[in-house]
């Protein structure tokens, strides 16, 4: 007689497909995991780029709280719960952040590659004479005697080893005249910072 029961073990196959519809749990470890890094990136932020992240009140609050604390444990307790609330972000929510904190990496490449380009600038105006010639031709506006003064002081700095702060203001004058938009984001930082007291 055959057995009405073989074949049957309790179960259909259609159980164990919606079963591996869910993320694993490797899976969700690895999303955890860089969310924790993202809120990690975001409190070691400067707290004017943080501001300007579109993310929700309680998450930013949570960011913002972890920046101002300087004891270790509790700076780590902080950390997790930035983790915590991290995972509480939907999708688009997280993609909005990413998306900032790229930018960053962007504008951080940029600055970079002007800081380099001051640099180069700076050397050849120290090392040869006519490069301050060729500055004037490019930058009609810069004070040419006040330049020529901190070139000299700052040859003089390196010869005599000195504390470089001619060398330093150069820098600045060059910078300047390579990125008012460097400057102006730096303006903009400055203002948030004086609201900040001001609050």
């Amino acid at each position: 007689m055959p057995n009405a029961n073989r074949g049957a073990v309790g179960f259909q196959s259609s159980e164990f497909e919606q079963q591996y519809d869910r993320p694993s749990k490797s899976q969700l470890k690895r999303e955890m995991t860089a969310l924790q890094k993202l809120g990690e990136i975001l409190v070691e932020a400067p707290r004017h780029r943080v501001k300007k992240v579109p993310m929700p009140e309680d998450v930013l609050d949570a960011i913002l709280a972890c920046q101002q604390i300087t004891s270790h444990e509790g700076r780590r307790r902080q950390m997790q719960y930035v983790g915590k609330k991290m995972r509480t972000l939907d999708e688009a929510e997280i993609a909005v952040v990413q998306q900032a904190v790229d930018s960053w990496r962007g504008a951080s490449k940029a600055e970079t590659a002007v800081m380099h380009a001051v640099e180069r600038q700076r050397e050849r105006l120290l090392a040869d004479d006519a490069a301050l010639t060729d500055l004037r031709a490019l930058h009609p506006e810069i004070d040419v005697q006040q330049l020529r003064t901190l070139i000299r002081n700052a040859r003089k700095e390196q010869a005599e080893n000195k504390p470089p702060k001619a060398y330093r203001e150069i820098f600045q004058i060059l910078k300047s005249l390579q990125a008012p938009a460097a400057v102006t984001d730096n303006d903009d930082a400055d203002n948030d910072e004086e609201d900040e007291d001001a609050s």
